[in-house]
């Protein structure tokens, strides 16, 4: 099989894992600044599973992760790292990425509208995870994640733990999670938002409602990686 056909069959491969999660409501709050907001979303396609390694490697020809293992979740990459693998993906679809920088500026500028892959936002995040449920989780801890009581010290293969109701794998537990938005930008300026807890972390770690926040170029760890999104 030659290189375009792989990547064919891989493009189609990854259309058929987007799920459509219908519009709604969802109600996000911050207990460090005890701040309350509702968002409202609009329908999107959102992953079945966490980006793999072997996926990032085909696309990037990077393998960054600690733990290896081609359907384990990629880690150990940055924000910026993360939407350069969702402009290249969906260049490579034939989709209009969705980032656009000047390498000599921090800023980055995102395109609503283009119908390419992205991070999901922070509201989309947590209201694909709850899938219409309203507890801190969409269903028992073992039998939805991989966290510290029994990942074994390491990441797992997505999808082997069960789904949520929009048959969503992994949304808690394995590697947090990147999302497109900026924290806290009077407080900390770029940081991005992080969701979902990750293998590392003990049974509050991994909730629906958790909000974490890290610096989109300099920060990667062993238990951080993201899920891909895309406009319908």
């Amino acid at each position: 099989m030659n290189q375009d056909s792989i990547h064919i069959s891989n493009n189609k491969a990854i259309s058929l894992q987007m799920v459509e999660i219908p519009q709604g409501q969802i109600t996000l709050r911050d207990d460090r600044i005890k701040h309350i907001w509702t968002a409202n979303i609009q329908p999107f396609l959102m992953a079945k599973y966490l980006v793999t390694q072997d996926l990032y490697l085909e696309i990037t020809q990077d393998s960054p992760s600690t733990f290896k293992g081609n359907k384990k979740p990629v880690e150990t990459v940055s924000w910026k790292e993360a939407i350069v693998f969702c402009n290249l993906l969906s260049e490579n679809s034939g989709l209009t990425p969705c980032y656009s920088w000047n390498n000599n500026s921090e800023e980055i500028l995102f395109d609503s509208k283009a119908n390419g892959y992205r991070l999901p936002t922070e509201a989309e995040w947590e209201y694909a995870c709850k899938a219409g449920t309203t507890g801190i989780r969409y269903g028992e801890i073992d039998a939805i994640a991989w966290y510290k009581e029994n990942a074994e010290k390491t990441t797992q293969d997505v999808g082997t733990k069960e789904p949520n109701a929009y048959g969503l794998y992994d949304m808690l537990g394995n590697v947090w999670e990147w999302c497109s938005d900026i924290y806290d930008e009077t407080v900390y300026g770029s940081y991005r938002t992080i969701r979902g807890g990750g293998w590392y972390d003990d049974e509050r770690g991994c909730m629906a409602t958790n909000r974490r926040r890290s610096h989109p170029k300099s920060f990667k760890i062993d238990d951080l990686g993201f899920r891909l999104a895309r406009n319908l």
